[in-house]
């Protein structure tokens, strides 16, 4: 089944190859999105789409993150399937 989740993860998680990583990461699960830092609260946002056992690796993933990075949260919400579109690496907003 297909699933879609949004996910803020904060902590020391921008200027650690975050994006770089998730975007790695979730094209090796074949998982379709977006994922960008967040300017006013420096946190990284990322849109995960895809087969739910994919989306729930990935979201196991980013409570761990890159090596550099020092995750202290991970919040998940439902949302809407952008659709098969590929996985990119967004601007900052």
């Amino acid at each position: 089944m297909r699933i879609a989740r949004l996910i803020v993860v904060t902590g020391r998680v921008q200027g650690v190859f975050f994006r770089a990583w998730t975007e790695e990461n979730a094209l090796m699960l074949g998982l379709d999105g977006w994922v960008r830092n967040r300017r006013r609260d420096g946190s990284v946002e990322a849109l995960i789409a895809g087969e739910e056992s994919a989306v729930e690796e990935m979201i196991a993933r980013c409570h761990e993150g890159p090596p550099a990075a020092a995750v202290a949260e991970v919040e998940v919400t439902n949302a809407e399937d952008p659709g098969p579109a590929g996985f990119t690496v967004t601007r900052t907003v």
